[in-house]
């Protein structure tokens, strides 16, 4: 089978990482990919105050994530601009987001009932070239879902994907775990157990952001960069 094509991402800027490794700001980009909120629809949909969401609200419009539209009138005809994610942060690698890829994850499945969330847990023992090859194929079957068009009335999902290698056990719990080689490239090659991990249901329903993942497709966040952005994921 031909490797896939899939689009290069670049490595974000300081200021862009540091704008996606919050926790606040990921969920802000989830809640205004499909529909455009102000300030303070944002604050109450997140329970924040409006002067802290504002500072969220200020960083990702700074960082190119969120963009600010024309002002509209909102209650008692006061002036509010409303702000919409763009996506971009599909397209960043940020390797220092992972950890807040997985808290605003818990954060948003949290008020899921059980019944709607879809799981898969994986243990998997693979050589260096087929762990290559299945890190390739999810980003193609994701990178292919996230340029699909966004349905208007359809229900909003999201979807985190994560592959990490398990932690050593402790000894005399189970096998060792087989040391890591390096391979012709220099990196290190692990052929010792890996999990990966599927978990779906967009929780944040104010209306739900791919972002990304993390453009817009429904984004899911990259965990560590590596696989899936925040915003364009869903």
């Amino acid at each position: 089978m031909p490797p896939a094509t899939v689009p290069e991402r670049r490595d974000a800027t300081d200021a862009e990482a540091r704008a996606l490794a919050s926790t606040v700001r990921l969920r802000i980009l989830r809640i205004t990919l499909d529909e455009p909120l102000t300030n303070r629809e944002i604050a109450a949909a997140l329970d924040l105050n409006p002067a802290t969401a504002l500072h969220h609200v200020r960083t990702l419009v700074d960082t190119g994530f969120l963009e600010a539209l024309p002002a509209r009138r909102g209650r008692r005809g006061a002036r509010e601009i409303p702000y919409r994610a763009t996506g971009r942060s599909w397209q960043v690698r940020t390797p220092t987001g992972s950890s807040s890829l997985v808290e605003t994850f818990l954060a948003e499945i949290a008020p899921v009932p059980e019944a709607d969330r879809e799981l898969t847990r994986l243990g998997l023992r693979l050589p260096p070239e087929e762990l290559e090859e299945l890190r390739r194929r999810l980003h193609a079957l994701l990178e292919e879902f996230s340029q699909r068009p966004r349905d208007p009335a359809a229900e909003p999902w999201s979807l985190l994907v994560a592959l990490h290698p398990e932690a050593p056990r402790a000894p005399g719990h189970g096998a060792p775990r087989p040391s890591a080689t390096q391979d012709v490239a220099g990196r290190q090659a692990d052929a010792g157990p890996r999990a990966a991990a599927v978990h779906g249901r967009g929780a944040v329903q104010v209306p739900g952001e791919a972002e990304g993942g993390h453009g817009q497709a429904g984004p899911c966040g990259h965990a560590g960069g590596q696989l899936a952005p925040p915003d364009t994921g869903p």
